[in-house]
């Protein structure tokens, strides 16, 4: 089948018409043939026999049962109306069908005396059997039909029911597609493929999906579909990374210079951990290889990759470049800005900060510096992407918490120059590999995966709100033993009155218990001033304040030394990795930090399953798998990604074993024929090209 064909609108499918089209466009977002082939089912009903009445058991499954009616009665209620019929099988037992609404068209047109097939779930009532708004097909249509074992149930919505389509409709509107097309669509996996996985062909999975003849074919035909829908991703990353490295040329950086020798021979604030090491080798590696760098660093909250940043700023400067490090706030580009000054201060490289509040007058000499080359490092905000800001030669470009800029952001820093940078992005979130190789497949990641020697980890314990007052005796210990405090409140938008009111309530009863002048109190929220935040912030961060009081604003980079208690109240409202970031709050100096989870005594399982992983665990990419399972790959992104992944049938944390084949067999296609030129590789070549066109391929984030 032509794959243009497949594009047709689906207004010109019998059965569908303007109206229905535009139900299933604003609903299911199916505007052509393909969309409607690729509507996959959630699940599937066994209709491989047929009970009879006698047969019937107390439970809850669905059955199909062959017989007539004979006889129709209305039954008043105390509200409205209910039809009654009595069935009766080939044996003669009896059973009652019962209809709540749409009863008039119902009596009009069932009829009497003639065989139907019915099907649906049973209830035991009045010593009877009764099965309300079953399904029925006359026995004659039933058999003309496309035999059909296993039932699919199609994703629905509750338009769709109101407005008549319902899942036999779907199903009859997929049958139509197949008799349009006469069930022949194009192949889009080679022979080799087909043959090394042993999978069905295109049209017998297309087929066993919609119409599975029994279980065992169903399965085939879901490991094709699912496999063939990831090795399409991973070929599209995989390619994009091997032409980023073969057409994108990026500097030479083959110096390792007196810059670089210099700090870490004498000015390296601690010894560096192994995994550390590993990393700077990965990027001294992609920076003389004449190829641009696109590298992902993750590594958890406080696992020191700030001085791994530093080191490889140092590499660009030695070979005479220049070097920008960019932030998603303005504390914490403030933070890197003052970290990163001290440490290279003592051996004269140049730092400057460009943030929205920086005054035009220093700005000025900013830019200034920047582009005779005077200024060897810039730290900011998205500032750093005016068009006003000029590098003279700027080699590598460093991004923290990339996930909070646009890809188009990202882009600009790219046309800085004549050639792009070097990119290397931060994130501490840590994110599962399996995540990791379908979002940045086209990236070449780097792992931290040990924390610096002397950190203690955080002790952490779940006490319910009664525990509120021995909680804060705890506080006042910590405090006078000259520690400070974070008490954290969530802030979930669509409750923002009622989250303020907690947190000023929180806040009243704080200041209660802990009275000035012997305690002092921070308090940050959004709907403060930014400079009233920042005020808070900074009392918080000189130690005029024991105790800050915040909704998760403080969430990304704050770093409090001095800081060692976090409590998070509601706890049970907080995702995993939210939780992880703001245990990471603390934690940051030599003293023994904690995390106490407060909760009322009401948990969903999910939200036990939480609180257990927190306290069970320190490791933020255990915790991330967990949080994958729990919430499933759109979340995790946050949500301005979360149409990232829009998957037709695979499931990355389900089909783990799949997406891991896939890559396998991209990786393994494209070294031995990397544009797809051999005559057995050209089917995918076209299948390729057609996702392509037709968007079909999703565009991930990179």
């Amino acid at each position: 089948m032509n794959a243009n064909f497949l594009q047709t609108p689906i207004t010109y499918l019998k059965g569908v018409g303007p109206n229905r089209a535009e139900t299933l466009q604003s609903e299911l977002g199916i505007h052509t043939y393909q969309d409607l082939l690729n509507l996959f089912p959630n699940r599937y009903i066994d209709k491989t026999r047929y009970y009879k009445i006698s047969q019937l058991q107390r439970s809850n499954a669905d059955v199909q049962i062959i017989g007539k009616i004979i006889h129709l009665k209305t039954v008043e209620q105390k509200k409205g109306k209910r039809l009654v019929a009595t069935f009766i099988d080939d044996t003669g037992s009896k059973m009652e069908l019962v209809w709540f609404r749409g009863q008039k068209w119902i009596r009009e047109n069932l009829k009497l005396n003639t065989p139907y097939v019915i099907f649906g779930k049973c209830n035991w009532f009045n010593g009877l059997f009764s099965m309300p708004h079953p399904e029925m097909e006359p026995l004659a249509e039933h058999e003309k039909g496309l035999k059909i074992a296993m039932q699919p149930v199609y994703p629905s919505t509750e338009k769709l029911s109101n407005r008549g389509i319902t899942n036999r409709v779907i199903s009859k509107l997929i049958q139509q597609l197949f008799i349009e097309t006469k069930g022949q669509f194009s192949e889009t996996l080679s022979d080799n493929l087909l043959s090394a996985l042993k999978l069905l062909p295109k049209n017998e999975a297309l087929f066993n999906i919609h119409f599975p003849k029994n279980q065992e074919l169903l399965a085939k035909a879901q490991f094709r579909l699912k496999f063939e829908e990831l090795f399409y991703i991973q070929l599209q990353l995989i390619t994009k990374k091997l032409l980023r490295k073969q057409r994108i040329k990026g500097f030479n950086f083959d110096q390792v210079g007196e810059q670089f020798n210099t700090f870490y021979e004498k000015h390296l604030p601690f010894d560096l951990t192994n995994a550390q090491k590993r990393v700077i080798k990965e990027i001294r590696f992609d920076l003389g290889s004449n190829a641009q760098m696109n590298r992902l660093l993750q590594g958890d909250v406080g696992s020191g990759k700030t001085i791994v940043a530093v080191m490889a700023m140092l590499l660009a400067i030695d070979n005479g470049f220049q070097a920008c490090l960019m932030a998603p706030t303005e504390i914490l580009a403030n933070q890197h800005y003052t970290g990163i000054k001290e440490l290279l201060d003592k051996i004269g490289i140049s730092c400057a900060l460009l943030t929205g509040s920086v005054k035009k007058s220093t700005r000025k000499t900013i830019h200034e510096a920047l582009e005779s080359g005077e200024l060897d490092i810039l730290i900011g905000t998205h500032a750093l992407l005016e068009d006003k800001v000029k590098y003279k030669n700027l080699g590598l470009a460093i991004i923290d918490e990339q996930h909070r800029f646009g890809v188009a952001q990202r882009a600009k820093l790219w046309h800085k120059n004549e050639y792009p940078p070097h990119i290397l992005v931060m994130t501490a979130t840590p994110i599962p590999r399996t995540l990791a190789m379908s979002l940045y497949g086209d990236l070449d990641i780097s792992i931290i995966d040990e924390l610096p020697p002397g950190r203690k980890p955080i002790k952490t314990v779940h006490r319910y709100d009664s525990n509120r007052l021995k909680v804060f005796q705890f506080i006042r210990d910590e405090i006078k033993k000259g520690r400070q405090v974070y008490v954290v409140y969530p802030l979930i938008q669509e409750s923002e009155a009622l989250d303020y009111k907690d947190l000023m309530d929180g806040y009243e009863s704080i200041a209660r218990d802990f009275p000035l002048p012997n305690y002092q109190i921070s308090i940050v929220h959004g709907k403060m001033k930014p400079a009233d935040k920042d005020y808070e912030m900074e009392r918080f961060v000189k130690g005029e304040t024991q105790i800050m009081v915040a909704t998760t604003v403080i969430e990304v980079g704050v770093n409090v030394p001095n800081a060692s208690v976090m409590i998070i109240e509601s706890a049970e409202r907080f995702g995993l990795s939210q939780l992880h970031q703001l245990r990471g709050r603390v934690g940051r100096g030599a003293d023994q930090s904690f995390c106490i989870l407060m909760t009322s005594h009401k948990l969903s399982t999910e939200a036990k399953t939480r609180l257990e992983t927190m306290v069970r665990t320190n490791d933020g990419f255990e915790i991330a798998e967990v949080d994958l399972r729990l919430r499933g790959p759109g979340d995790i992104m946050g949500t301005q990604q979360s149409g990232v992944l829009n998957l037709k049938i695979a499931d990355i944390v389900k089909d783990n074993d799949i997406l891991q084949t896939a890559r396998h067999e991209a990786l393994k296609l494209l070294k031995a024929d990397p544009s797809l030129e051999n005559p057995a590789n050209l089917v995918i070549r076209h299948a390729y090209a057609q996702l392509v066109k037709y968007k079909n391929i999703w565009n991930y984030i990179s």
